[in-house]
C-alpha cells in the first residue's frame, strides 16, 4: 500500500489496537482470473502462520453487525486462538480453496469496496470490536 491518507488511517487504528494484528499482502500478478486466483491462493497460504484461524473478506460472506463481530472476536480470544489471519483477495476475488479453509467469510455489505477502503474498514472494525469488548463508549448502538 502506498503512503497517503488510507495508509495513515490504517496506522491510526493499528496504533490504537492492543491486539496483535498482521497484514499479509501478496503482489498481484497477470493472467486469467482462475490462474491468478490459484497463484494468489498459493502465495497467501505460504504466508499464513501454522495454526492460524483464517478469515476471508468476500462479498458473498456474512455481513455481521459490529456487535456480532466483536462477539466473534471475543470468542476467538477466549477459545485460545493465537492468531487470526484476515485475507483480502485480488480484483477477481478469492480462490475457492481459501474460502473453504476459512473459519469465517466476512462481507462489508453488498457493495463492492476498493481494496484500500476495505483495509481501512477492517482495521476500524477490529478497533471497534476491541472497544466494544472493553465496554468503552466508542461504539454507540
Amino acid at each position: 500500500m502506498k503512503p497517503g491518507p488510507m495508509a495513515d488511517l490504517i496506522q491510526t487504528y493499528r496504533s490504537r489496537l492492543t491486539w496483535s494484528v498482521d497484514l499479509v499482502e501478496v503482489e498481484a500478478r497477470n493472467g486469467d482470473a482462475a490462474t491468478l486466483k490459484a497463484r494468489e491462493a498459493h502465495a497467501i497460504q505460504e504466508k499464513i502462520p501454522v495454526g492460524s484461524s483464517l478469515v476471508t473478506l468476500d462479498e458473498r460472506g456474512k455481513a455481521l453487525t459490529s456487535l456480532a463481530f466483536a462477539t466473534w472476536s471475543g470468542a476467538r480470544q477466549r477459545d485460545g486462538t493465537v492468531r487470526v489471519c484476515f485475507v483480502l483477495g485480488g480484483a477477481d476475488g478469492l480462490d475457492p480453496s481459501l474460502l473453504a479453509a476459512s473459519t469465517l467469510s466476512l462481507a462489508f455489505g453488498t457493495l463492492t469496496w476498493p481494496h484500500m477502503l476495505a483495509r481501512v474498514m477492517l482495521f476500524e472494525q477490529l478497533y471497534r470490536a476491541q472497544q466494544i469488548l472493553a465496554g468503552h463508549p466508542y461504539h454507540r448502538a
